[in-house]
């Protein structure tokens, strides 16, 4: 079931895409959106404008995005009278129009989903999770120097914790694999475990690891980074996160043998002097990142990390340059890529018009930068920028910041709309 919201009267375009995954984008591309649970509508009412008019004022009308609403979570079952909060129907629309974008989902109570989103994110095998983390001027920041992060994460998307192999302690299931593990472990000479254990399975594979790495190292060769990071606790668990180091560490030897370098072999073979052209690929134990991320955050410019290392990390560092609130997220496979809030619903503020929308906002400004269209993703920033600096921000920014004027969800997307407007 679609949703026909396009009040311009234009008919628009798939976007299709190239064998190698890059997105062929018409002048007036088809986009769905989910407006999402919570306070995704109130954010969404406030962001939509700021895409349309930066697109506009970028392109002088020649181009366009013709939206098209999908159902999902609690808005297609109340409103569109659906018997699941995740019709197949929308998943397979996605996968037609090729790129969308999301306001948060909640996962019904009592079974279905573990998790609208990962169910998203698996249906569609949108298997990188991209954080970009920055610090725009002006936004509020524990830290003395956030101007200093600049960096964005890959998170592995399908695999690791995030498969949601488990079984609860007392079942059968869990009985029976105990019996086998516990086989094994007599076996070799190693301690035994609990028959009353809880028992979750950590998949992690060499194809997994490698397309997501890959899509890392391209990033940084299109974008001129110095390095690309691999954040493991191989250490610990070596066949699964040691795995997905040497994996990613071949998968840049083989696929990018003259644009990379190992950082071990930097060291060895030209004196820690990076070679000119080249990107250093190094690695770093998960715990000993986080405070990497508070010292020296100049020295990573791109992070590649199993799920649940990427799922802690780009929290944390996006606390360090203003919060959720400010943090934009997108999910790329080969053939869609979707682009969202990176907060949750936030229902005790649902229909308030009072959050901020920029984690919303700045997560199209990601899904116009992966279309081609730069000039619009910058008027955004610019204008988002100014509207802060004009003191004109939500009750979160509001209360941190001195002399502000705090508005509503709305009147922020509206502000911004008008320094759009304004500056050119």
């Amino acid at each position: 079931m679609t949703v026909d919201n396009n009040s311009s009267g234009h008919a628009g375009k798939i976007i299709e895409w190239n064998p190698d995954g890059e997105p062929r984008v018409p002048e007036m591309p088809i986009i769905s959106f989910i407006e999402g649970d919570g306070i995704g509508p109130d954010i969404w009412a406030a962001a939509r404008p700021v895409f349309d008019a930066a697109v506009e004022q970028a392109y002088g009308g020649k181009r366009r995005i013709i939206w098209r609403e999908l159902p999902a979570g609690e808005k297609a079952q109340k409103v569109f009278g659906l018997k699941t909060p995740l019709p197949e129907d929308t998943i397979k629309e996605i996968a037609r129009y090729g790129v969308a974008i999301k306001g948060p989902l909640t996962t019904p109570v009592g079974g279905g989903y573990r998790s609208l989103n990962v169910a998203l994110r698996q249906s569609l095998d949108l298997y990188a999770c991209v954080r970009p983390v920055r610090h725009l001027p002006g936004i509020p920041s524990p830290l003395r120097h956030p101007e200093r992060m600049n960096m964005v994460i890959f998170r592995e998307n399908t695999e690791d914790v995030y498969a949601g192999v488990e079984w609860p302690a007392g079942s059968s299931e869990a009985g029976e694999l105990l019996e086998l593990i516990n086989k094994l472990l007599t076996d070799a000479g190693s301690p035994l475990l609990s028959p009353e254990c809880a028992v979750g399975i950590k998949p992690m594979s060499e194809s997994g690891t490698r397309r997501l790495v890959r899509v890392a190292v391209l990033h940084a060769l299109e974008n001129g980074c110095k390095s690309v990071t691999l954040v493991h606790k191989g250490n610990i668990m070596k066949y699964t996160e040691g795995a997905f180091r040497d994996w990613g560490y071949a998968l840049a030897r083989e696929e990018f043998p003259g644009q990379t370098i190992a950082e071990k072999e930097l060291q060895e073979k030209f004196g820690g002097r990076v070679p000119r052209g080249r990107i250093v690929i190094k690695d770093r134990i998960a715990d000993a990142m986080f405070q990497q991320i508070l010292l020296r955050p100049e020295e990573y410019d791109v992070i590649a990390t199993p799920n649940l290392n990427g799922d802690y990390l780009s929290d944390a560092a996006a606390a360090q340059v203003g919060g959720l609130g400010m943090a934009p997220g997108g999910n790329l496979g080969d053939k869609c890529a979707l682009f969202e809030a990176t907060h949750g619903t936030a229902p005790k503020y649902a229909g308030q018009d009072k959050v901020n929308p920029g984690s919303l906002i700045l997560s199209g400004v990601e899904m116009l930068r992966f279309l081609g269209w730069k000039e619009a993703a910058k008027m955004i920033v610019e204008a988002l920028v100014k509207t802060i600096a004009q003191g004109v921000v939500t009750y979160d920014l509001a209360r941190q910041i001195k002399g502000a004027r705090e508005v509503k969800c709305s009147q922020f997307g509206a502000g911004v709309v008008e320094n759009i407007k304004n500056a050119y």
